[in-house]
This record gives C-alpha cells, sequence and structure tokens, in this order.
C-alpha cells in the first residue's frame, strides 16, 4: 500500500483481503488468510493501515426492511428557496429517521433524499408534516422506486 497526499494506492493483496470483506464483512480473517495465502496478522496489519487510510470506514449489517414492514421506497427532490437554507434544512431532516440517505446536488433540487416507509400513506404524511413544512423548503419533488434491480459497491 502507498499513500499519496490525494489518494491512495492499494495493491493487490490489499484488493482481495477487502473483497472477500465486501461480499461478506463477517468472513474469518483467518478463512481470509488462508484463501490469500498470507497470515492472519498481516490481514490484521494490512486492515489497519486501511482503515487509518480511511479506504474503510465501518462495517455494518443490512437489515431487510421489506421483512419489517417498510414496503416503499422513495427519492424526494426538495427545492430550496434560497442555497443558504441548505444547512437548516439538512438539519431538520437528520431528525426524520426515514431519511436514509441526503444529498446536496446540482440540476433541479438542491437536495435528494432517499426515504424508507411503511406505504404510501406513511410517505404522504412525512412529506405533508415533516418534510414540506421545514422552513426554506419551496416545494419536493417524489419518484417512488418500483424496485431496486442493481445494489453494488464497487469493484476492486
Amino acid at each position: 500500500m502507498k499513500i499519496n497526499s490525494l489518494q491512495i494506492e492499494i495493491d493487490g493483496i490489499d484488493k482481495e483481503i477487502l473483497r472477500y470483506l465486501m461480499e461478506d464483512a463477517r468472513k474469518p480473517i483467518l478463512q481470509i488468510a488462508s484463501k490469500i495465502g498470507i497470515s492472519g496478522a498481516a490481514i490484521h496489519q494490512r486492515l489497519r493501515k486501511l482503515e487509518t487510510a480511511g479506504v474503510i470506514a465501518g462495517s455494518k449489517f443490512i437489515v431487510n426492511t421489506r421483512i419489517l414492514g417498510y414496503t416503499t421506497m422513495a427519492f424526494v427532490g426538495i427545492y430550496l428557496d434560497k442555497a443558504s437554507s441548505n444547512s437548516e434544512t439538512v438539519k431538520e431532516l437528520r431528525k426524520i429517521p426515514e431519511v436514509l440517505e441526503c444529498h446536496y446536488t446540482t440540476g433541479n433540487w438542491s437536495i435528494l433524499i432517499k426515504m424508507i416507509c411503511r406505504d404510501n400513506e406513511h410517505l404522504m404524511q412525512l412529506l405533508n408534516k415533516k418534510i414540506q413544512p421545514i422552513d426554506g423548503v419551496s416545494r419536493t419533488e417524489t419518484f417512488i422506486s418500483l424496485e431496486q434491480q442493481i445494489e453494488r459497491q464497487i469493484q476492486l
């Protein structure tokens, strides 16, 4: 692994380790080590370096929201009265647990959010009672996802 001031270069072994862990973050280190042909200690050392360099930001479990009763995924474009309203709007959006992602964008909207809701009625309530009343929000444009067809991370 070689660290530049702006970006990090990772070698083939680092990429192999990352591929295994991106596939399953719970995969035992010793199992990865035996497949790659290096020691478990070497894997741990490389992982610490990758974390320190910011390449790895953590690991997480993926919860199946449908099983928990959240069946509507929506993307909401938020138009702001003025760009200076952005930070206050984001602060209010953070208070809404159903908002999964929030992006400051170019194009038609100032902000694009990804939301998960129990159903369309729940989405409508969130839009009408929580999002549209936020100071600085002039209007919203909503797109409901019918089906997520691709979900992946960057390939190494």
